[in-house]
This record gives C-alpha cells, structure tokens and sequence, in this order.
C-alpha cells in the first residue's frame, strides 16, 4: 500500500513561487520513491516587503494553521522567511511552538516547520560556519536577515542585495539567475552558500549548478524548507540534484 501524505503552507498572498517549488521537490522524490503527497495552503495577506506589512501578516498566521489543520494535514510549512526574521532574534522557535499549539488546541496536532528555522537548521545540518547569500530585499531587511543568522552562529561574509520590494516582482525573477549573481559575491572562505535567502524568489534550478560551479555546499530557504518537512515525516532524503541537503 502506498502512504499519500498532507503536504500544507501557510503562504503569503502575494506568493507564488513556494506552491511550485516545494511541491517540485517532492514530486522529484515521487520519482524515485513509493510515497505520494498532496499539497494544501491557506494565505496571509501580504504585497509589498516592508517591516510593517510582514509584521501586520504574521498575526493572521494562526488563523491559516488552524485552517490547515481542519485539513489534517502532516505537516505545515510557514512560508516567509523575513516575516519570521522580521519579529525578533530566535522567533521562529516561537511561532513554530504557538502554531504548533493552535492545532493541537483543534485536535490536530502537526509539526510545524518555518522557512525560517528550516534555513537556521538546514545550515547547522551542513555544519555551516561561514556562509554568503542572495536575497531579493532592500539593504536593511538583507541586513536583519544576516543579523538573524550571525544571532544562529553563522558567520555571513558577504551578502547580495537585489532591493525588489514588490513581492510579485520578486517571483518574476529567473530562476537561473543567482548562477551569474553568484559572481557577485565574495566567496574567499565561505564554506557554504544560500542560493536564495527568500522563498519567494525562485532559484530551485540554480541550487545543484551553483554547487557544481562554486564546488560549495548550495541550498536555499525553499530547499531547506522541503528538506525539514522531509525529516519530519519520517522520510529518506536522498534525492540527486537539489543540493548539499538531500546528498545527505
């Protein structure tokens, strides 16, 4: 018998890449593996990346986790990196423990993972220290997503800012594109590198070229953000072609 899992996302409206790439990568796992899923959001409303609508959105994000868990859904990823880096050094063990109880409260518990804490463990899984990453973000929200980071232990060395504040304009980027980007990065000493810091700028088919072309450890905030909703299954997550992650 083939097990079928819930795969559920609290999104923000204006997202659209996450509903592609999460369920790309566990559809390349389908390929090579008997289990098969079915994915589910509910949505947060947010357009434009500034402080003030990421703070204002994650309030509504209980209310998405209990609709998911109406759902019965396996697990929940919360799909906003910078809403969770937005709200304070080590929030995302917060938000992740609260929604986690707002199921349980609707006699649905489920883990919940944020693209957030996914990025912070993913990094720890690769033994990470120093680090590089392209984000779609103005400067100063590129800068507290370093903060966040260098707050988890990691040493950023360097940062790309691309300062897109429209969120829909962040998802029209080329998926490609952190493949050239990446040149304009300093990569002397980085032992690993973040295709992607934002999950809603594409980048899943730069991952494995940017690790071939660097020959570093590559993933992105989506990749992670797959890899742990993986582990929280219970799965393999041997699958070639999405990065340092899932070589594992």
């Amino acid at each position: 018998m083939t097990n079928t899992y819930r795969i559920g996302q609290i999104v923000p409206s204006s997202n659209v890449t996450m509903e592609t790439e999460v369920p790309a990568i566990f559809r390349m796992r389908e390929a090579i593996c008997s289990e098969r899923f079915t994915f589910h959001s509910s949505r947060m409303r947010m357009k434009k990346v500034t402080q003030e609508e990421l703070k204002a959105m994650d309030s509504d994000s209980d209310r998405c986790a209990l609709e998911l868990s109406d759902a019965a859904v396996d697990v929940m990823g919360y799909a906003c990196l910078v809403a969770i880096m937005s709200m304070g050094l080590g929030y995302h063990r917060e938000s992740q423990k609260r929604l986690e109880g707002r199921c349980a409260d609707n006699g649905q518990y489920c883990p919940v993972v944020s693209s957030a804490g996914a990025l912070v463990d993913g990094l720890t899984s690769l033994s990470a220290r120093k680090i590089a990453l392209i984000t779609p973000y103005q400067k100063p929200l590129t800068q507290l997503v370093c903060d966040y980071l260098e707050s988890e232990g990691f040493e950023v060395v360097d940062a790309l800012s691309l300062e897109i504040p429209d969120n829909l304009e962040v998802a029209r980027q080329n998926p490609l594109a952190p493949v050239d980007l990446v040149d304009r990065l300093n990569l002397s000493n980085v032992d690993t590198l973040v295709a992607s810091a934002c999950v809603q700028m594409p980048s899943l088919p730069s991952v494995q070229k940017l690790q071939d072309k660097t020959g570093i450890p590559v993933l992105s905030a989506s990749v992670a953000t797959a890899y742990r909703m993986m582990q929280h299954l219970g799965l393999s997550t041997a699958i070639p072609g999405v990065g340092a992650l899932f070589e594992r």
